[in-house]
C-alpha cells in the first residue's frame, strides 16, 4: 500500500510534520471532553436498559470507563478484559473511587461465560481479529450476543490514525516511509503498522465481513455509519472510503461444544 516512499516520502513527512504534530486526531477521549456518554452516543440511550441486569464483558476495556458506566447503570456484573496490566490497575482504582468495585472487575484472562460481549473501537487494532472472534464466542452464553463497534476503517480518510497526517496520507505514502518518519519521535522500535502502540491491522469493511462469515458468529444486524459530511455520497461503491464506523450485533451460529 502506498506509492510515495523512499527518501522523497520520508523527507516530505519530516519537513511538514516533524514531530507528529498537526495530525488531525484527538489525543484524548472526545466523548468525555464533550460531556457525552460514549455508549449512549454510539448505541443509543436505550443501551443501558438493554444491558440492565446482564453480565457484560468489555473486551479490550482499557482504563475501564465503559465498565464503570455500565456498573453505575444497573448491569448486574461488568467484567473488563485487557492484556495490559498497567491500564487494568488504573481501571480497578477508578472503579473503587466510583464505588462500583463490587460489581465491576478487571482481568487479563477469563473462563466464565457472559450474557453480552461488548467491543468498542478495538477491531481495527487487534493483531489477530479472527482469533478474537473465536475467543468472544468461547466466553459467550449460547443465548447471548456480541455488540461490536469500531472505526475508522482502513480506507477512511483518517483510517491510518497517527499516520493520517492529512486525508488518506496512509494510502499515499509507503509503510516504510511512514514508519521511518514515526521513528523520529517514537522510540518503541516498531517497524510495521501492526507493531505500533495499540496496533493497526488495516481493517477494511470487506475484511471485517469476511472474518465474521468465517467465524462462529453470524450477523444479526449491521450498520455502516457514513462520514456525516459525505453521507449523500455513501453507497456500496464508496462505502470503504466514506464509512466512519461499523456497528454490528453478532449472535452465535450454533451452541458451543461441550468440553
Amino acid at each position: 500500500m502506498g506509492f510515495v516512499g523512499g527518501d522523497l516520502g520520508y523527507r516530505f513527512l519530516k519537513k511538514f510534520y516533524p514531530g507528529g504534530q498537526n495530525v488531525p486526531m484527538s489525543s484524548g477521549d472526545p466523548y468525555k471532553e464533550r460531556g457525552q456518554s460514549k455508549l449512549a452516543t454510539l448505541f443509543g440511550p436505550e443501551i443501558f436498559e438493554e444491558l440492565a441486569d446482564k453480565v457484560v464483558l468489555d473486551f479490550g476495556c482499557g482504563e475501564g470507563s465503559t465498565c464503570i458506566e455500565l456498573a453505575q447503570r444497573r448491569s448486574s456484573e461488568v467484567i473488563g478484559l485487557d492484556n495490559r496490566e498497567d491500564v487494568l490497575a488504573i481501571a480497578r482504582s477508578e472503579a473503587e473511587r466510583c464505588g462500583v468495585a463490587g460489581r465491576c472487575r478487571f482481568v487479563s484472562s477469563l473462563d466464565t461465560r457472559v450474557d453480552v460481549v461488548l467491543s468498542m473501537d478495538a477491531f481495527e487494532h487487534f493483531a489477530d481479529p479472527a482469533g478474537v472472534l473465536v475467543e468472544m464466542r468461547r466466553l459467550l452464553e449460547d443465548s447471548g450476543y456480541a455488540l461490536i463497534q469500531f472505526g475508522y476503517p482502513w480506507y477512511h480518510p483518517l483510517g491510518g490514525h497517527l499516520f493520517s497526517v492529512f486525508p488518506w496520507a496512509h494510502l499515499i505514502f509507503t509503510e516504510e516511509a511512514l514508519i521511518r518518519w514515526r521513528s523520529d519521535f517514537k522510540t518503541d522500535g516498531a517497524r510495521r503498522f501492526h507493531e505500533v502502540a495499540g496496533g493497526l491491522n488495516q481493517m477494511t469493511i470487506a475484511r471485517w465481513e469476511r472474518l465474521v462469515k468465517e467465524s462462529p458468529f453470524r450477523v444479526a444486524t449491521q450498520e455502516l455509519v457514513p462520514i456525516r459530511s459525505l453521507r449523500h455520497f455513501h453507497n456500496r461503491l464508496t462505502r470503504e472510503l466514506f464509512t466512519s464506523l461499523i456497528r454490528a450485533r453478532l449472535v452465535p451460529r450454533e451452541p458451543a461444544k461441550q468440553p
